[in-house]
């Protein structure tokens, strides 16, 4: 199973995903940053590395072990990843921060490399993917324009609010202690888990047909 933390920068994913790394067994944890990241990406880049790690989970999948992945790709690009339907099931949760905690971050984290036009792309972006979360047809040319060829946008481009399929719960970093954060994502992996098993998971294997 895939179980991806997705959101912009400085929202808390990686410090999420491993503070509940040794309180779950048979999971492996990566961020797709580890992949590297060019300094100047090419139009398709995130849409092959999405699919990349979407077969390093089936490779882990094989294996008996679910992926918590963290990165920024949406529920719609990774749904939308070709062999993304060969998973036994998918599972998105938004990890999100309010917009000047967001700034104050970047600028503890990185000293001095983002300009404050940069730091607002991060926020706009964030703003998208609060959006998305919410509904699939929110702005969806955001991700679907000028995408790759190989993406199969059409597996969820009809699907309302409403399609029990589009499950994004949000986690709010916002002056929370990771230990309270950490635990709400712990609840949510079990959660995740205990419906696959029991044939329930909304995005269980054949979800794209």
């Amino acid at each position: 199973m895939l179980l991806m933390l997705t959101g912009s920068s400085c929202s808390g994913k990686s410090t999420l995903a491993f503070a509940v790394a040794d309180r779950i067994d048979h999971i492996a944890v990566h961020d797709t940053d580890e992949s590297g990241v060019p300094h100047n990406p090419p139009p398709h880049w995130r849409n092959h590395n999405t699919e990349e790690w979407i077969r390093r989970a089936l490779d882990y999948q094989a294996h008996g072990i679910d992926l918590l992945l963290t990165g920024q790709a949406p529920l719609g690009e990774v749904l939308a990843a070709p062999s993304a339907s060969l998973l036994d099931g998918i599972a998105l949760c938004l990890v999100d921060v309010a917009d000047e905690d967001r700034r104050r971050r970047l600028r503890w984290r990185d000293p001095g490399r983002w300009s404050e036009s940069a730091v607002d792309r991060f926020n706009n972006w964030a703003a998208w993917h609060r959006g998305h979360a919410r509904d699939p047809r929110h702005r969806p040319d955001a991700i679907t324009a000028n995408s790759a060829p190989m993406m199969a946008w059409h597996r969820w481009t009809s699907w309302t609010a409403e399609d029990p399929r589009w499950q994004i719960p949000v986690i709010n970093t916002t002056d929370r202690g990771p230990e309270k954060s950490a635990d709400e994502l712990e609840q949510w992996i079990n959660r995740q888990r205990q419906a696959l098993r029991a044939g329930r998971h909304p995005l269980c294997r054949g979800w794209a047909e």
